[in-house]
C-alpha cells in the first residue's frame, strides 16, 4: 500500500493535520490570535492541500480553526511578522495565492468549518472551499481597507461570485461584520447551525460526503468551478499587482499602527 502523501509532510507550528477514515482534518491552531496566519502556516496549508490531491486515502478535507475563531486573516502583529523568516510581503501574497489555487483545484470536497470570526484573507480561505458551514456565532468581514490594503486571496472574485457585485463592493469598501444569518441569506455560506449543535451538524455533513461517490464529486467540483470561478486566476494576479503597491505605502503603515493602537487611521492617500 503506498505511503500517504500527507504523512510525509513536516509538522508546522500553529497547524494541525490528521487523516482518519477518509477525512483530512486541517486546523489552524493559533487560538490566541483568532487563528491569524503566519507565513509558515500559510505555506503549510498550501503544501497540505497540494499533497492532498494525490493522496488516495482522502475523500473529504475539513478546514477549520482552533478555539472560537475560524481565521482572522494574515497576522500583522510583531509576533506574526517575526515568524516570516525574512520572506517579503510579495512572497507572502504568492503563498496565499498558491493556497487558494490548491483548494479550488483539489479533486476532493473541502468543507470550511466557520465557528466564529472569518476576517481578511480568512474570508478568502472559507470561500475557496466547496461547502461553507457556519455557526450562528460566526461572522465574515473583509477588513483589508481598514488598514489601507485591498482584498486578496482571490476575494475580489470569490466574494462577488457568491453574493454579486454590489454586495461584494459593500463588504470590501465598507468593511463591517456580516453575521452568519445574513451571510446565509446572501448566499455566502452553505448552512448555518445553532452554536451548541454546530460540531454535530458538521459531522453529519462530512459523513454524507465521505459516503458519496469520489469520482462524481471530483467531476462535479471541476465543472461547477469551471463555470463560476473563471475570474479567480485573473483576480489573484490583479490583487498581487495592487497589493504590491499598497504593501509599500505610508497608508499601510498608518493603518496597521492605528489598528494596533485601537484608533481611527489618518490616511494620507499615498
Amino acid at each position: 500500500m503506498p505511503e500517504s502523501a500527507i504523512a510525509t509532510l513536516a509538522p508546522v507550528a500553529g497547524l494541525d493535520v490528521s487523516l482518519s477514515d477518509g477525512v483530512l482534518s486541517v486546523t489552524i491552531d493559533r487560538p490566541d490570535s483568532l487563528n491569524s496566519l503566519t507565513t509558515p502556516v500559510i505555506t503549510g496549508l498550501a503544501d497540505t492541500m497540494e499533497r492532498a490531491a494525490s493522496d488516495p486515502g482522502i475523500k473529504v478535507v475539513r478546514l477549520g480553526g482552533a478555539g472560537r475563531g475560524f481565521c482572522s486573516g494574515a497576522g500583522i502583529s510583531a509576533d506574526d511578522m517575526s515568524g516570516s523568516g525574512g520572506v517579503s510581503p510579495d512572497d507572502i501574497v504568492c503563498e496565499i495565492n498558491r493556497l487558494i489555487r490548491a483548494i479550488t483545484a483539489l479533486p476532493h470536497p473541502v468543507v470550511a468549518v466557520v465557528q466564529g470570526p472569518a476576517a481578511g484573507v480568512g474570508v478568502s480561505l472559507a470561500l475557496a472551499c466547496d461547502v461553507v458551514l457556519a455557526s450562528e456565532k460566526a461572522f465574515f468581514m473583509l477588513a483589508f481597507t481598514k488598514i489601507g490594503l485591498m482584498p486578496d486571496g482571490g476575494a475580489s472574485a470569490l466574494v462577488a461570485a457568491a453574493v454579486g457585485r454590489i454586495r461584494a463592493m459593500k463588504m470590501a469598501l465598507l468593511p463591517e461584520r456580516l453575521p452568519a444569518a445574513e451571510a446565509l441569506s446572501w448566499g455566502l455560506v452553505s448552512a448555518v447551525f445553532p452554536h451548541d449543535d454546530f460540531q454535530a451538524e458538521v459531522d453529519k455533513v462530512i459523513a454524507r460526503l465521505v459516503a458519496g461517490p469520489v469520482v462524481a464529486f471530483a467531476k462535479t467540483k471541476l465543472a461547477i468551478n469551471a463555470a463560476t470561478l473563471t475570474e479567480v486566476d485573473p483576480a489573484l494576479q490583479r490583487e498581487f499587482d495592487g497589493q504590491a503597491v499598497l504593501l509599500r505605502s505610508p497608508d499601510l503603515r498608518e493603518g496597521t499602527t492605528a489598528f494596533q493602537q485601537r484608533r481611527t487611521p489618518n490616511f494620507t492617500d499615498r
